[in-house]
């Protein structure tokens, strides 16, 4: 009285691989979406001048948790993605306002500031600037002028490596999705090989 088990058809394998894959494609998706979301939350706490390391420790964790959240895209994207330039920009302008108010040559070393700036505008760092004012401010005799500290921009630009799979409802239905991709191709063999 030995029953034997109706053996198990691949279809049904197929079937959870291809709901497993939209599933996947979905959470792909959303893990996306979030990290757009977080990404423009830091974007607006830079340009706003508010608290930014709240917003920053989240996207951090969120992109190092969660698969498809490269923070770069396409092939002319900028890197590091993050660059806090606002953020880097107040600082640069209070070092340099600071400076000024203690500098009894205070309009050698603004004039040489907006010289260098309108000579060199598109420079984000301030890296090309240094030496101009450093030039402009000894040809104009203010060669006792101790120039402010250049600040690393370095320290404000960022980049958070996501992982290749992540335990979330993307990389579990991925994982379903190949497993199941699997057994139907090893039981659509085995059914043909064993007719």
């Amino acid at each position: 009285m030995n029953k034997r088990h109706p053996p198990i058809k691949p279809w049904y394998f197929l079937i959870i691989a291809v709901t497993a894959t939209v599933i996947c494609v979905f959470g792909l998706r959303a893990n996306n979406q979030q990290m757009i979301k977080l990404r423009e939350a830091v974007y607006t706490a830079d340009k706003s001048g508010t608290d930014i390391q709240a917003p920053l420790k989240a996207l951090q964790a969120y992109v190092t948790r969660h698969m498809n959240t490269d923070l770069s895209s396409g092939q002319s994207a900028v890197y590091p993605p993050i660059q806090l330039k606002y953020t880097y920009d107040r600082l640069v302008k209070a070092n340099a306002d600071k400076f000024a108010q203690n500098s009894n040559q205070q309009q050698v070393y603004s004039d040489a500031q907006a010289y260098c700036e309108k000579q060199n505008s598109t420079d984000f760092s301030g890296r090309n600037r240094v030496p101009c004012i450093t030039q402009y401010v000894t040809d104009h005799g203010g060669k006792g002028l101790q120039l402010p500290a250049a600040i690393p921009d370095s320290l404000y630009k960022f980049s958070f490596a996501s992982p290749r799979w992540s335990p979330d409802l993307a990389g579990w239905s991925m994982a379903v999705a190949i497993l199941s991709g699997l057994l139907f191709i090893v039981t659509a063999i085995g059914r043909r090989l064993f007719r």
